[in-house]
């Protein structure tokens, strides 16, 4: 489903009405009503004569008939794949009421969500930080080959030559007005300076916005900037600044920048999940350049790996380097710049929620291999250190922490789940009997053992506080003697199974037998279900006899 309105742990124990039914994502209607029906049949108050039974149904039957009523319902079923159970909680009635395609309901529910934003506008601050330090290291690369000359041994020093702060606050006043303000302290070789910045934002209208920013310190100056959009793929500002939409992934943009220093520059930026590319163009009168640049983005790992090339009139300028996501909130980046006439710089970037630290080492003024060699591996090596002695063991018991506590503050969310995921499994029972009766005579799909949680060791070790029993659960689901259960955020939602190990990984482990032959099988919390499947039967198994055994089609 698409991200919920807002992120809430109670989120955790909202029904998820696919996994009730035991269905994918795109099932049909009729996928929809036949699923209802089959667990109607073990869930119905009617089919059940035990007063305490009969009241465990009617609970059960009532999430039965609530994802049935949702999943068979057009609009209601786009507002909960869109928002989950709080889209219907929050909107769902209104929007229903007032709409009759998906398309507007998505529409209404994007106003509703910009409502929401601008009520809490008078709320928000958006506080935003630079620091940046600059060191000259070219001592220790630069260097003497002979210090004969020094009466007292030299050794190599490292330098603090540039520091800047920087700090803005964003305020916003209306829906259609924000102030920012900040300010900046710089200083370099001794020399320092600061100025304020005041900036007025307006939104004149849906497609177009004035700017007006003032800056008062050791420079004074006023700029205004005003944009609009042209067309859906153009947008174009009074600056001079024209950006053109060429395809969903393909950018152009051309800026002229009239005052001083003018220059005329043209670029092309293609960006995809994966891939970012850049081709620009700038002639000016101080300088005209050339730049390329290529960024591979690693989503799997939270990284992005860059290289560019930039040539002109001060030189050529080559750079490399890669970013990793190390914290929820933090980032870490590390850029070696080789440059004619430069040298070698190594930049290390640090972000931490709005905050960013700079740290731009000058490590040689000439291209040395050895400042090339330490500014490239000696970060490397001394990421993988800090991470493996303090970043790691730190996220671990952070981690530890925080899912100790999330179990103390849902305990008794969790023992409402357990006795109902127990009571379900009551009412399964009669059904499943007679499901294996039925499968037995066949030489089907009988489920002979499964647990679910935190496996930990072989099957007769595993704790009984880290993961339950779903044997029942999951013979249930038999038909016809295949077991297909769709992917899901997580199983913990099946009738019958609960999270017994709120906040760690949870695994499925299941013992069954097909035409007499043991099959076992681990699967991750998320991955889909498809029994029987020949590679998890058990080979050093003997084979069943002739009596027991009958032909049929391969497993």
């Amino acid at each position: 489903m698409a991200a919920p309105l807002e992120e809430d742990d109670a989120d955790l124990f909202k029904d998820d009405y696919y996994a009730i039914l035991n269905l994918p994502k795109d099932a049909s209607k009729d996928d929809v009503n036949n699923a209802y029906r089959k667990f109607s049949k073990i869930f119905h108050p009617d089919k059940h004569q035990d007063p305490l039974k009969k009241k465990d149904a009617e609970q059960m039957f009532g999430k039965l008939k609530r994802a049935h009523e949702v999943l068979s319902d057009e609009h209601k079923r786009v507002i909960y794949d869109l928002y989950g159970e709080k889209g219907l909680e929050t909107y769902g009635m209104e929007v229903i009421s007032r709409t009759k395609t998906p398309a507007e309901i998505i529409a209404e529910y994007e106003r509703f969500q910009k409502e929401q934003e601008d009520r809490r506008l008078q709320q928000q601050t958006n506080p935003r930080g630079q620091v940046t330090i600059g060191l000259n290291a070219t001592d220790l690369f630069d260097h003497y080959a002979s210090y004969e000359e020094y009466e007292e041994p030299h050794f190599p020093t490292v330098e603090i030559n540039t520091m800047n702060i920087s700090q803005t606050v964003e305020c916003p006043l209306t829906v259609k007005d924000t102030v920012v303000v900040g300010g900046t302290l710089s200083t370099q070789n001794g020399r320092g300076s600061g100025v304020f910045l005041a900036t007025w934002r307006r939104l004149l209208s849906n497609k177009s916005w004035a700017e007006l920013e003032t800056t008062i310190g050791t420079s004074t100056s006023m700029n205004l900037k005003v944009s609009r959009q042209l067309t859906k793929r153009i947008v174009g500002t009074a600056s001079c600044v024209l950006v053109v939409q060429l395809d969903q992934n393909l950018q152009g943009r051309i800026t002229w920048n009239v005052l001083l220093p003018s220059f005329l520059a043209t670029s092309v930026i293609y960006d995809t999940q994966k891939h970012h590319a850049l081709f620009s163009i700038q002639l000016g009168i101080l300088s005209s350049f050339v730049i390329g640049s290529y960024t591979r983005k690693f989503q799997e790992i939270e990284g992005k790996a860059r290289v560019a090339i930039k040539a002109g009139t001060f030189g050529i300028i080559f750079e490399y380097g890669v970013e990793k996501r190390i914290t929820k909130f933090s980032t870490l980046g590390a850029t070696v710049i080789l440059g004619i006439p430069t040298g070698v710089m190594l930049k290390i970037k640090l972000n931490r929620g709005q905050q960013t630290f700079n740290f731009p080492i000058m490590l040689s003024e000439q291209i040395l291999p050895s400042a090339i060699f330490y500014g490239t591996f000696m970060p490397i090596f001394a990421y993988f250190v800090v991470k493996k002695i303090i970043i790691n063991p730190f996220l671990q018991e952070q981690n530890k922490k925080e899912i100790e506590k999330k179990r103390q503050e849902h305990a008794d969310k969790v023992a409402q789940r357990k006795r109902e995921a127990e009571a379900a499994v009551e009412l399964m029972k009669e059904t499943v009997e007679r499901s294996i009766e039925v499968e037995e005579k066949k030489t089907g799909l009988v489920i002979v053992k499964a647990l679910y949680g935190k496996l930990v060791g072989m099957e007769g070790e595993m704790a009984r506080q880290e993961c339950i029993d779903v044997t029942i659960p999951i013979q249930a689901l038999v038909k016809d003697s295949k077991l297909i259960v769709p992917d899901t955020a997580s199983k913990s939602n099946l009738p019958g199974f609960y999270d017994p190990t709120l906040g760690d990984e949870k695994q499925l482990y299941i013992k069954y037998k097909f035409h007499n032959r043991l099959h076992v099988v681990t699967l991750r919390d998320e991955e889909p279900i498809r029994l029987p499947q020949q590679k998890h039967r058990v080979r050093d198994e003997p084979e069943p006899s002739n009596n027991s055994s009958s032909e049929g089609p391969r497993s």
